[in-house]
């Protein structure tokens, strides 16, 4: 092999750091897992490239059903810098046929949101009528986040689809009843 291309996340490390106001259930170990597949990569003789993208638009709908609780959503009001995942996958494709970088490659949309604004954007856009709240105790899938954890550093690339292009494209974010119908579509065939 060449060039070994994983995909991975932007602050991965920072959030899988286990912290005392944790909810019960989280997505650390989801971090964890990340961070020990990184250390393989580089702990191999593959040349290698590691990019860490933001959250996906797609994801929007995911991110408040985890937070809510019916009728709101309670978010923490860090900043968020996420991307449609057809710039992931492009950014992906461009460091794929490029040199190994031996190293990490981050990628993030052109612009910055705070996640309590993200989310009520996209709800809104898709006739959710869930208020969301900006919170600091309830975090991005039940962990604490710092104010910058969810965005790239300043050297990122950055993909060129703005949140509010993407919404009135008609894409469908990704949800629970989304995946299942896919698997059911894709078990019948």
């Amino acid at each position: 092999m060449q060039h070994y291309v994983a995909l991975s996340v932007v602050g991965t490390d920072r959030l899988a750091e286990k912290r005392p106001s944790d909810a019960e259930k989280t997505i650390r170990g989801y971090f964890r897992a990340k961070l020990a597949q990184e250390k393989l990569i580089k702990e191999s003789s593959i040349p290698f490239s590691i990019v860490h993208a933001t959250q996906f638009f797609e994801f929007v709908k995911n991110i408040a059903d985890s937070s809510s609780d019916g009728k709101t959503v309670r978010l923490a009001s860090v900043l968020i810098q996420p991307m449609a995942a057809e710039d992931v996958a492009s950014a992906v494709g461009r460091v794929a046929v490029a040199s190994p970088v031996n190293g990490i490659v981050e990628v993030g949309g052109p612009e910055q949101f705070r996640l309590d604004d993200f989310i009520q954007q996209g709800l809104t856009a898709y006739n959710d009528p869930r208020k969301v709240i900006a919170d600091p105790a309830a975090g991005y899938f039940g962990v604490e986040v710092d104010e910058r954890a969810l965005v790239p550093g300043k050297d990122a690339r950055l993909g060129e689809t703005r949140f509010a292009t993407w919404l009135t494209q008609s894409a469908k974010p990704v949800t629970t009843a989304n995946v299942q119908s896919a698997k059911v579509a894709t078990a019948s065939r």
